[in-house]
């Protein structure tokens, strides 16, 4: 009798335990969602983010609401899901800076992009462009590598600040090309591309959403793109890998992560909430209108792995450039 009464109550207790697990993938969600923008209104990460809590909230039947919490490169906001109930009803809409670059960037950081959320989802990527001023007497990336190094110095290119995938992508580019192009930081993007416009530097690695209609328009010329393959939006255009950098792949990612300890089950709704919305053919089109290319593995396993390969591979790059911010 004794020995019944035990796995009784061992069974009650298992029944116990699972009870929350069970009962938040039946009732989630109760209530509205925060998705949390670590970057001002306005921006193409803002954009994108509204767009797709559209979707979401109509496949969880809930309001999705976008919350801009800028600052500090993206931590401000990464730092504050970090922070928040595990319970998914505050999620961040992370992009490389705060979920793999930063951490090897600034030198006080208090999140762990590695241990301190739940991944959801890895949306995709918007690549960047490599863009000269029309002035400048180079047509591929080749003949820039071959001008730079016949004019040490002389170069500069711009970049939407300090960390940014702009900064990121000068910096890889002369580690790789052996190159010493100046770096010029500006407070966003339109700055930087306005002093490019005008020959005030003279090249920038800009994302395709900007970058596109200047080209189009013989504003700017492009030499190649920063990311691994080629643009439907630019078929023609090789990519500066295919140009003598193999291996050269600068693109911002855009991944969704929950905090740390947010129960399975919700992760997994948010997950499927997330690629039936990016199925959504409304949703895909105006992804595809921004220069967004949807990642092929649409897991919460396969962001955990991309940040986890990610964080090494800037940190080596930032700590041998020697850039940090304090």
């Amino acid at each position: 009798m004794y020995k019944k009464t035990l796995a009784w109550m061992a069974c009650a207790a298992a029944l116990i335990a699972a009870a929350p697990a069970a009962y938040a993938a039946d009732s989630y969600p109760e209530h509205a969602i925060n998705l949390v923008v670590p970057f001002p209104p306005g921006g193409p990460t803002d954009a994108l983010a509204r767009r797709l809590a559209e979707g979401l909230g109509k496949q969880l039947h809930q309001n999705v609401l976008v919350e801009n919490r800028a600052g500090a490169g993206g931590n401000i906001g990464a730092d504050f899901v970090a922070h928040s109930a595990p319970d998914g009803y505050t999620v961040l809409f992370g992009t490389s800076g705060p979920l793999a670059i930063n951490i090897g960037l600034y030198k006080h950081l208090n999140y762990d992009p590695r241990t301190s959320f739940a991944p959801i989802i890895r949306i995709g990527y918007l690549p960047n462009i490599l863009t000269v001023n029309p002035s400048l007497p180079v047509h591929d990336v080749q003949e820039l590598i071959a001008y730079a190094k016949a004019n040490p110095n002389k170069l500069t290119f711009a970049s939407s600040g300090n960390g940014a995938s702009s900064h990121l992508a000068g910096i890889l580019f002369n580690k790789m090309a052996g190159t010493r192009i100046q770096h010029i930081p500006y407070k966003g993007t339109g700055p930087a591309i306005t002093d490019l416009l005008g020959g005030q530097v003279s090249m920038s690695f800009t994302d395709i959403l900007t970058a596109l209609p200047l080209v189009k328009a013989d504003k700017l010329r492009a030499l190649g793109m920063a990311s691994g393959e080629r643009s439907e939006a630019l078929p023609n255009l090789p990519t500066i890998a295919e140009q003598g950098l193999p291996g050269y792949d600068v693109s911002v990612f855009f991944g969704i992560v929950a905090p740390k300890g947010t129960p399975a089950p919700v992760i997994a709704r948010l997950n499927q909430a997330f690629v039936t919305a990016l199925d959504d053919p409304a949703v895909a089109k105006a992804l595809h209108d921004q220069g967004v290319v949807r990642a092929a593995d649409t897991t919460p396993k396969g962001l955990a792995d991309y940040i986890q390969a990610q964080v090494p591979y800037w940190s080596g790059i930032l700590h041998e450039a020697k850039v940090s911010i304090d």
